[in-house]
C-alpha cells in the first residue's frame, strides 16, 4: 500500500467530484498552483498546517491528511519510459534536446547542473493563430560542480 498515491487518487477524485480547479485549490491553501499541484499529487512533503487546510477543502480522512505531510519517495513513475501521452512528450522532449540544453548550460554557465531542488515552473496558455501553444519554463538555480 502507498499512502502517498492513495491520498493523490482521493484528492483527484474529489477535485473531479467538486469541480475544482489546481488553481482555486492552490488559491485556497495560499500556494503556488505549480507546487501545490506537485504537492497533492504525491511529490512534495506538505507542510501540516497546509495539508490540514487541504483535508478540509478535499474531505480528505485522517490518514490521507498525515500522508500528505510524509516524505514521498520523488518521480516515481512505475516504468521507465512513461506511456502517458503528454508525459511522454516531455521524455521526447529530453530525448531529443537533452543534450541541447546540457551543451549550452556547460557553454553559458560551465561545469554544473540546474538544481530541480532550487527551483520554479510555469505552464501558460498563449494564443497563436496556428493552434494555441503551450509554453512551460523550467527555471532553475545554476548548481556548479566542486571538485
Amino acid at each position: 500500500m502507498n499512502a502517498k498515491a492513495d491520498a493523490a487518487q482521493a484528492v483527484l477524485a474529489v477535485k473531479a467530484r467538486l469541480g475544482l480547479t489546481w488553481a482555486a485549490i492552490a488559491e485556497a491553501l495560499d500556494r503556488p498552483v505549480v507546487w501545490t499541484t506537485s504537492a497533492l499529487l504525491g511529490q512534495h512533503p506538505v507542510p501540516a498546517e497546509v495539508a490540514a487546510k487541504a483535508g478540509e477543502l478535499l474531505e480528505l480522512t485522517a490518514e490521507q491528511v498525515r500522508a500528505l505531510v510524509s516524505q514521498p519517495t520523488r518521480g516515481a513513475m512505475g516504468t521507465a519510459v512513461p506511456v502517458d501521452p503528454t508525459i511522454y512528450r516531455f521524455y521526447e522532449v529530453l530525448q531529443v534536446y537533452g543534450p541541447t540544453i546540457k551543451e549550452l548550460i556547460h557553454e553559458r554557465f560551465g561545469d554544473g547542473i540546474m538544481s530541480a531542488i532550487n527551483f520554479r515552473m510555469s505552464v501558460d496558455r498563449v494564443e497563436d493563430p496556428a493552434g494555441d501553444r503551450v509554453v512551460v519554463t523550467l527555471d532553475g538555480k545554476f548548481l556548479p560542480y566542486q571538485w
